[in-house]
This record gives structure tokens, sequence and C-alpha cells, in this order.
């Protein structure tokens, strides 16, 4: 970018920021979302719709985040709902209180969670 004399100091110096945020935005994405290899198809439309997918999941998180009373982070939302992804329960009450009715054996997963 710096060999492009027809921009000024501050076009770069924009250019360079949202270059960073954008850098930031996908390590966020991958540690929230424990993805090892984050691009499964290398094409225009498999990456749009991988980071669109990506970027509702992120959305749903945060929403379901900021609806519960149980006072979570993002990184042990992500976890427990991994562990419970086979489990009949009620979304929002276990939002609320993941301890509470927690169906038998839940006990052993959580420690290992924890």
């Amino acid at each position: 970018m710096t060999n492009h004399l027809d921009f000024g100091s501050t076009t770069i110096a924009r250019i360079y920021k949202n270059r960073r945020r954008i850098g930031i935005f996908f390590k966020t994405l991958k540690q929230t979302l424990k993805i090892k290899t984050f691009f499964v198809g290398t094409g225009e439309n498999a990456l749009k719709t991988q980071i669109w997918t990506a970027l509702i999941t992120v959305l749903l998180l945060l929403c379901m985040k900021k609806r519960a009373a149980w006072l979570w982070s993002m990184s042990n939302l992500v976890a427990f709902l991994r562990l419970n992804l086979l489990i009949h329960r009620d979304l929002f009450e276990w939002l609320d209180d993941p301890f509470r009715n927690a169906p038998p054996g839940a006990e052993e997963q959580i420690c290992l969670v924890l």
C-alpha cells in the first residue's frame, strides 16, 4: 500500500487500521468458535457463505448471552452449548440457570469443561 503514491498518508493509515480490525475480527471468530482451519472452500461463494455463517453464529451467541440471566463468558457459553447439543432442554431456562434440572450425567460433563 505504501507504494501507491497517489494515496495520501491519511488514506493509507485508514486502510491499515481497517486491515487490523479485520484481522482481529477473524482471530476472534477462530478463538470463539474453535475453528482449526477456518475456510473449508476457497471459491468466492464458499468464502462468502462461510463468513456469513460465522457472523450469524456470533450474533446468535451474543443475543443468547445478552438475554441470559446467568453471567456467561463467550467461551463458556460456546463450550456448554457444545456439551448440550444432544440434550433436550428448554434453551431459555438453560441460559438462565444451566445447573437447575440438569439431566442425569450432566455434572460429569460440566466438570470436564471447568
